[in-house]
């Protein structure tokens, strides 16, 4: 019982770091060559969107739509990563069934 509070003390203790990791991971993704810019939180809220206003000479709503997408799915993917990274150094230490990153 003893050895389960404990990783219990542990699981509490890395919830906590990856909330503040979490919080301070910001990533940047572009689309188009860089016509498209993307800067995500962690938590995958987007904080800025820029974009080139050469893509708007075009009139291609279209194509401006896709760049947005695109852009944020590699911020996502970029996101995911990084998680991924995090994770499986916080769990290296742990043998917790279903998290091996």
């Amino acid at each position: 019982m003893r050895n389960l509070q404990q990783m219990m003390g542990q699981m509490k203790k890395m919830q906590e770091e990856m909330q503040q990791q979490l919080e301070q991971l910001c990533v940047e993704a572009s689309s188009g060559g860089g016509l498209v810019n993307i800067t995500m939180k962690g938590n995958k809220q987007i904080v800025t969107v820029k974009i080139d206003p050469e893509v708007l000479k075009e009139n291609d709503i279209e194509m401006l739509q896709d760049l947005i997408q695109a852009a944020v799915n590699e911020a996502s993917r970029k996101v995911d990563e990084a998680l991924a990274s995090k994770i499986g150094g916080l769990t290296s230490g742990l043998n917790i069934p279903g998290l091996n990153f």
